[in-house]
């Protein structure tokens, strides 16, 4: 009977977390916990919910078989704070992390290839993929939308991205599911980490399809301190 192996998942993407762990024998998945994390907590509250996860099943951090960490598209805080959180558990014990995309995780969760998440400012993080292409994560507003054809027929969405592609695709079928846990990350990733896909720790970032307001506003103010002085000159 092939050796059970303990996995932890970790998503802190959205409005709210959760971090999971899961045993896996073979193909046999089994849920050992889940805690939801309330948002902009998450630097303050992972570590320890990852003990309370890990202790009661009778293991600890050094003896997990992988880890998978949701590192976007979402809060860059949310985001960052997740990734480091994998990134500092895993490089000493050596223990294999895989990343995936939240919007992935979605999909799955939906069972359709497309999803859709808010990305705030009328714009949304889409999934979408369409025959002969593999599939593409954008960050998208109505003026992408439009443009995009042929659109998918039905897409995964879980939050206010459905009221911004029930306005740009019409005839769009938006199949609601319930937003994806740590837990529906486990199911997604886990089989690829037991075939030998892993991310190099060093190279592991945040997936953000947006500059950060830091990036996006201080280049702003750059660029008027520079017009500024070049017409005093």
């Amino acid at each position: 009977m092939p050796e059970p192996r303990l996995i932890l998942a970790i998503d802190t993407c959205g409005p709210s977390g959760s971090v999971a762990l899961g045993r896996f024998t073979g193909t046999a998945f089994e849920l050992l916990g889940q805690i939801e994390l309330k948002g902009r907590t998450y630097s303050a509250t992972l570590v320890s919910a990852v003990g309370e996860l890990v202790q009661p099943a009778g293991a600890e951090v050094q003896a997990l078989a992988g880890i998978v960490v949701v590192n976007g598209p979402g809060s860059f805080t949310g985001v960052r704070v997740g990734v480091s959180a994998a990134k500092g558990l895993a490089f000493g014990a050596g223990i294999p992390v895989l990343a995936v995309s939240r919007l992935e995780v979605l999909a799955a969760k939906a069972q359709i290839p497309s999803a859709a998440l808010d990305a705030h400012r009328g714009e949304v993080f889409l999934r979408i993929e369409r025959p002969g292409r593999g599939p593409e994560e954008i960050l998208a507003g109505p003026g992408e939308l439009a443009a995009l054809l042929p659109r998918s027929e039905r897409v995964a969405v879980c939050d206010e991205a459905a009221t911004i592609l029930a306005a740009a695709w019409p005839e769009t079928q938006l199949v609601s599911t319930t937003p994806p846990l740590a837990s529906d990350a486990l199911r997604v990733a886990a089989p690829r980490l037991f075939a030998g896909e892993r991310v190099d720790l060093a190279l592991l970032d945040g997936h953000y399809l947006r500059r950060s307001d830091a990036e996006i506003f201080g280049r702003d103010v750059i660029a008027q301190h520079s017009a500024a002085g070049t017409k005093g000159a």
